[in-house]
C-alpha cells in the first residue's frame, strides 16, 4: 500500500488556503452592513449614507418646530486621546440637514487607531435621528500629537414624537487594539481604517 502522492496533499492544502482567503474576503466586505445592523438593532441609531440621503432631506417639508440636540464626547481610559464636541448644543428644525464638529487629539507619542461608539437619549428618539456622515462609520487613525476636527452630519426626522424636545448624542472613543497593532511604523496621518 503506497502513501498518497505529495502533489495531492499540496493540492488539498492549496484548496484549504484558497477557502480561507475567500472567507476573509467575504467577511471584510460584510463588515459595513454588519456595522449598520449593529447601529440600528443594538444602539437604535438609523444610519443613512450616500447621495440619496441629502436629496431625501431636502424633499421633507420643513416645519417651524425646533428640537435641541445636545452633544457629548468622552474617551475610554485605555485611549490616551482628548475628544469633545466643538459646541455643546444646537437647535435644529426637523427635516433639515445639520452639521456639527467634534475635536480629537492623540496625546500619546505613537499612532493609535480609535473607534467611536454612539448613543442617543432618550432611547425612543434614536429611531428619528439619522446620521448621513459620521467619523463613527470607520475607525480613525491619529498620529502622535495629531489633532483633527471630525464632522458629523445628521437629520432629525419630522415625525419625532411631539413630547421629545431634547435629544442627546453621545460618543465614546475606544482604542482599537487589533487595528493599532497592524499599523506600520510610519502610517500616514489621518488614515481611516476599516472597522473590525
Amino acid at each position: 500500500m503506497s502513501a498518497p502522492a505529495p502533489t495531492s496533499r499540496a493540492h488539498a492544502g492549496l484548496l484549504k488556503l484558497v477557502g480561507v482567503v475567500l472567507a476573509v474576503f467575504v467577511l471584510t466586505f460584510s463588515l459595513v452592513p454588519l456595522y449598520r445592523i449593529a447601529c440600528e438593532k443594538v444602539f437604535g441609531i438609523r444610519v443613512e449614507r450616500g447621495p440619496g440621503s441629502d436629496r431625501k432631506a431636502s424633499a421633507v417639508p420643513v416645519g417651524k418646530r425646533l428640537v435641541r440636540v445636545e452633544f457629548d464626547g468622552s474617551v475610554n481610559s485605555r485611549l490616551p486621546w482628548s475628544f469633545h464636541p466643538e459646541q455643546l448644543t444646537m437647535d435644529v428644525v426637523p427635516g433639515e440637514l445639520n452639521e456639527a464638529l467634534y475635536f480629537a487629539s492623540n496625546d500619546s507619542d505613537h499612532p493609535i487607531v480609535g473607534s467611536a461608539v454612539p448613543s442617543v437619549a432618550p432611547a425612543r428618539a434614536s429611531g428619528y435621528f439619522s446620521k448621513t456622515e459620521c467619523f463613527c462609520f470607520t475607525a480613525q487613525t491619529l498620529q502622535a500629537g495629531e489633532q483633527r476636527d471630525m464632522p458629523l452630519r445628521f437629520i432629525v426626522d419630522p415625525n419625532l414624537p411631539a413630547d421629545i424636545h431634547t435629544i442627546t448624542l453621545s460618543y465614546t472613543f475606544y482604542k482599537n487594539d487589533a487595528l493599532t497593532s497592524e499599523l506600520p511604523a510610519g502610517a500616514p496621518a489621518g488614515t481611516p481604517q476599516a472597522a473590525p
